[in-house]
Order: structure tokens, then sequence, then C-alpha cells
């Protein structure tokens, strides 16, 4: 008989939430005015992206959306089983992507004009066999799959997410790094037309743009780490970091680059955006660690976004490597985690 051992990072089937909420979504949608409408609030009114959560849509104000489309992909469940999903409008509307605004919902309001196809991705550096993939090689080169992945925000609050997408390990390959390369750089499009935070340090919270990003090589080929182009079952949204992000869930969340248009293979560790910003409050590594509280509030617990108010005082303990530690902590045996944060 074959016994199947249930990882540490899989929760029990009791924590699930009903099915209803993931099947529900174009009515919850509709409900909102997403479908055919627009998103109901003002860029700058947080109020009103949280009354809109308590059900409240008389406030709605018509306006184009981007259009996400449908996505057919196999549901992996050998990275997270049992994982109450974040209800999707909530991983919709509340979101950190700086190139499109500081405030949680600037980014739905002020990238619903963005524009992803045509698209460019290279791939370069120490590698033999540099690569471009375009729009269409994004969504077809790689075979697609469906993973529910925890999301654990540096600010402390957390999100259990379904992104369809593809290992990074897939793209590397193909890449064919050479013995010399020990990271993995990344870089986020840079276009202040699209982007109002980019043309804005007010706007954009002061950030020197593009943002980039960076992995260990053996961190960027680690089963787990994927490129994603799509959630719950779409393609993403821009607000999201569409049409490819970054997907790294052992990590926090701004490790999870955006709108990914360079992937550069080099030797030495490269830049990364928060690291040169604050260098004392957001590490090279930024695995989610419990026992490193960031300068200014606790790293112990997360407040988890699922059903109800987003306002919500639901907590949750912090778990080691964001519950994957079964999976990665192999990876940094013998480092100082308190040093290399």
């Amino acid at each position: 008989m074959l016994i199947r051992r249930t990882k540490k990072s899989e929760l029990k089937e009791s924590d699930l939430t009903p099915e209803s909420v993931y099947k529900s979504r174009r009515e919850i949608l509709k409900k909102l005015g997403i479908v055919t409408a627009g998103l109901p609030f003002a860029a700058q009114s947080q109020a009103g992206i949280f009354d809109i959560f308590g059900g409240d849509d008389k406030k709605s104000e018509s306006s184009a959306i981007f259009q996400r489309s449908p996505i057919v992909a196999p549901k992996n469940n050998a990275y997270g089983t049992g994982i109450e999903l974040t209800p999707e409008t909530k991983v919709l509307n509340y979101n950190n992507f700086y190139e499109f605004g500081t405030g949680k919902g600037d980014p739905v309001e002020n990238s619903q004009n963005f524009k992803v196809d045509p698209w460019k991705l290279e791939v370069t550096g120490l590698v033999n066999n540099p690569i471009t993939l375009g729009y269409e090689d994004l969504l077809k080169r790689f075979p697609l799959e469906e993973r529910l992945y925890r999301m654990r925000c540096v600010e402390a609050w957390s999100m259990n997410i379904p992104w369809i997408g593809f290992s990074l390990a897939a793209l590397l390959k193909e890449a064919d790094p050479l013995g010399s390369a020990k990271y993995v750089a990344f870089e986020t499009l840079y276009d202040p037309d699209q982007m109002p935070g980019q043309r804005s340090q007010f706007v954009g919270g002061g950030i020197d743009y593009p943002y980039v990003e960076g992995l260990r090589l053996d961190e960027a080929m680690h089963p787990l780490t994927m490129l994603s182009v799509g959630l719950y079952g779409q393609t993403l949204a821009p607000q999201n970091g569409a049409p490819v992000r970054l997907v790294v869930p052992w990590k926090y969340g701004f490790k999870g680059i955006k709108s990914v248009v360079k992937i550069h293979l080099l030797e030495a560790q490269p830049p990364t955006t928060w690291n040169l910003l604050a260098r004392h409050e957001y590490g090279f590594f930024a695995n989610v660690n419990p026992q490193v509280d960031h300068p200014r509030w606790s790293q112990s617990s997360e407040r988890f976004i699922g059903e109800g108010s987003i306002f919500s005082s639901r907590r949750k303990p912090t778990a080691m490597f964001n519950g994957y530690g079964e999976e990665v902590a192999s990876l940094y045996s013998g480092m100082d985690l308190r040093a290399n944060y």
C-alpha cells in the first residue's frame, strides 16, 4: 500500500474555504460591477475599497477595465493542498505595485489601460542560449499549471493565491547557464507613459525605477519558484503583475517582481530595489522569518486576508519560510539567517 506523507507546507482539510468561494467568482464580480462596468472606487479612497468588500456597490463608478482571458491549466497538488483561498476580488483590489501608486487601491485604479501585448522578456547574461519571449510564448511555450501558494507580505499580512504559470527553472534550463553564473537578476518594465509612479516620485514612493530584484541561482532553479502568467483561472491583471511576474512563496512578497521584461544571469550578487532603498529593513534574501522582526513591526504573526472585512483582526502565527521549510531550508544550511535576512 502506498502511503503519502503530508508535507508541513500542506494544511489540513479542515482549513479549506467552502468550494463556493472559488466557484462563484463571476457572481461576486457581477455584484461588484467589475465584469462589465468598472472598479467602484476612487484612486485615493482606501475607505472605498473596504466598503466594496462589505458589499456596498452604490459608490460604483463606471470605467473600462483591463480584459483578462481564461487559462486552462491543470492543478499541481504537489505544491500545496487544503489552503484557504483568498477571495479573488481581494487579490485583484488590494495590491502593492508602486509603479501605479503607493496606496493599496492605486494599482487597480491606475493600471487598467496597461498594454501587455506585444511584450518582450529577454534572458541574457552568463548563458549559452540567450532567449527572447513574446506574449504568446509566455502562455504557450512552457506547460502551464496551477499551484496554490501562500503569499506573505513584509507588511505582516498574507493571502493564499492559486497562481498559474511554469517553473522558472524550465526557462533557465533552455537558456543553459554558464558555470560562472551564480545569481539571477530581474527587471520590471520601465514605461513612465503607462506607469504614473515612474513619472512622479510623489506617486511612486521615491523609488529609483526600474524596479529590480534578484535571487541566487539555486533559489531560482528550485521547483517552488515560478513565473506566473495568471491567477484564478485567468491571465494576470496589470495590478497583479501582468503579463508575467515572479513568485517565490517562501520569501516576502516584494521579491515577487511584477511585469518582468529582463532576466539576467551574472556572477555577482545583483542590487535589488528595496535593499538599495533601506538596507537595514529589507535584506537581499527576504526569507519569511518570524524570528527576525522588521525594525518597525513584529514578523511573528500576520493578518490573513480571507473572507470578510479586509480590516479583520484575524491573525495567525507566521511560519518559518512561510511554511515551506521542509522544501527550502537546505538552501540556507549553515547560514546565519539573522545576518542574512
